[in-house]
């Protein structure tokens, strides 16, 4: 038989009573915990003048953003009618449902709101949250796998998975893909990036980057992962995600271009 044989990771890791540690919510922690150390260490190495009560507000802003942002932009692009007919649903965020494009949005928010309140930087500090985000992505991938959901399409490469909830059939391990490129290669691009001062002095081209880099690799991973079947394939045989990514390369363009723009771009080194 093609394909191997799906491991069948129970998505709970342990429960007390009702309440039940899942695999996805750690995801989330861990690339929030990673992240903040990350984020902490360079404030300190760089001196970038962000006290630990700063970075304490930063986190609880990124976590608001990337709850709300994901949910609600996944109700938006890929699950109106799902949830108009069952509201409670929105709620229930352990059973999966987020948006990665309206988790971009809510954070991007999220950090507007801190800079303003902070008196400090917008473009730094998205440098600095985007340099760590691909940890994020890298865990969340990882959960989609465990949770047998987002899937690949049906193929016969030697290392097709045999996903229950895809019925059985040999498909492309698409999460690991993702987790491969939006995780890993994204983490050492942009962290490769940060060592040279022109990226760390020309604000926003870390985060151009990582829109950029996001959006590319994204619309090279949904050639593999089969389209959500409540919307399937749109037009000229695109799916949801490559037409979402569509602004990040536009905006991510924008930052990387931007100081050459205004003729105050900082010197290379």
């Amino acid at each position: 038989m093609i394909g191997l044989t799906y491991p069948e990771i129970s998505p709970v890791i342990f429960s007390i009573g009702p309440l039940a540690v899942r695999w996805y919510s750690m995801a989330y922690l861990a690339g929030i915990l990673l992240g903040w150390w990350m984020v902490s260490s360079r404030v300190k190495k760089y001196n970038i003048g962000l006290t630990k009560e700063n970075l304490e507000d930063l986190v609880f802003y990124v976590t608001l953003g990337i709850i709300l942002g994901g949910r609600f932009g996944y109700i938006l692009f890929y699950g109106q009618e799902q949830y108009l007919q069952n509201p409670l649903e929105i709620f229930a965020i352990w059973h999966g449902g987020m948006s990665f494009h309206g988790g971009i949005i809510g954070v991007i928010i999220a950090l507007w709101l801190a800079a303003r309140k902070l008196k400090f930087s917008f473009l730094k500090i998205t440098d600095l949250v985007a340099a760590v985000t691909p940890i994020g992505i890298f865990f969340g991938r990882l959960a989609n796998f465990v949770n047998d959901e987002l899937w690949g399409r049906v193929t016969d490469v030697a290392w097709a998975v045999r996903f229950p909830n895809g019925g059985y059939l040999p498909r492309h391990p698409s999460q690991i893909y993702e987790a491969c490129l939006e995780g890993i290669l994204l983490f050492c691009i942009l962290n490769l990036l940060w060592k040279f001062k022109y990226c760390r002095e020309n604000e926003g081209t870390v985060s151009g980057v990582f829109l950029l880099g996001y959006a590319v690799v994204r619309m090279v991973g949904e050639q593999f992962r089969e389209p959500d079947a409540q919307i399937g394939f749109l037009m000229l045989g695109t799916t949801m995600g490559q037409l979402l990514s569509i602004p990040a390369v536009l905006l991510g363009g924008y930052l990387l271009v931007r100081p050459l723009i205004s003729k105050k771009a900082k010197p290379l080194s």
